[in-house]
């Protein structure tokens, strides 16, 4: 494949290392496995990544059969090519840092578009749905632990737990920065962007008047 292996091209070739399957039976895997908290899967994506792979040489297919009125099932199997292709990318995605631009991060960029109260009261909102989520991916995650599945392939959960501990950590400090006035932009300039009020007022502009009255 002339482009790097995808995360979903990458699992398909870790399923196929443990012998030959179809692409229901590693949808299967999938779900038993819990690859989707890592890796963003689709059916349809699923079946595109497998035939890339066959494309490229990675995969091959091995027999198809059909059961009764179902479509007919392919079994694939990793070639040597797929295994080197498997190690290379794994050792590239360990050792090297990715560019992302995750879409949390544009929006701590350009905080001041809002008032500073609106920015917080929209962080203690997310603070909310990380506390959810972080509870139920712990859940998940001890379940599977009690299951007999062995740390190393957990892993990935272990970093998605730890990534939203430090989230609901950094977004909660930001929060209380806010509302006690440690971080502001209020004279930093009025942008045209922010929210007016009923009377064409910036509420931005109209907040720090107020407060300076009532001081």
């Amino acid at each position: 494949m002339s482009r790097p292996l995808t995360p979903l091209a990458l699992a398909v070739l870790r399923m196929l290392c443990d012998g030959p399957m179809h692409p229901y039976e590693m949808q299967q895997r999938i779900r038993d496995h819990a690859y989707d908290v890592a890796v963003k899967i689709t059916h349809g994506s699923l079946y595109h990544s497998v035939e890339r792979l066959a494309s490229a040489g990675l995969i091959e297919p091995l027999e198809t059969s059909r059961e009764g009125r179902r479509p007919e099932r392919t079994v694939y199997a990793v070639t040597s090519a797929g295994r080197d292709a498997a190690h290379n990318r794994l050792a590239e995605l360990l050792a090297k840092p990715a560019e992302e631009f995750p879409l949390f991060g544009a929006g701590l960029a350009f905080l001041n578009l809002l008032p500073e109260p609106e920015v917080a009261r929209q962080l203690r909102n997310r603070a909310i749905f990380l506390e959810a989520q972080l509870a139920g991916d712990q859940t998940a995650h001890e379940s599977l632990r009690k299951q007999g599945v062995e740390r190393y392939k957990l892993i990935d959960h272990e970093w998605t737990l730890a990534r939203a501990r430090a989230e609901l950590d950094f977004v909660r400090s930001l929060a209380d920065d806010l509302e006690s006035g440690r971080l502001t932009w209020k004279d930093d300039g009025i942008t045209s962007c922010h929210p007016r009020d009923e009377h064409g007022r910036d509420h931005h502009s109209h907040a720090h008047s107020t407060d300076k009255g009532t001081s």
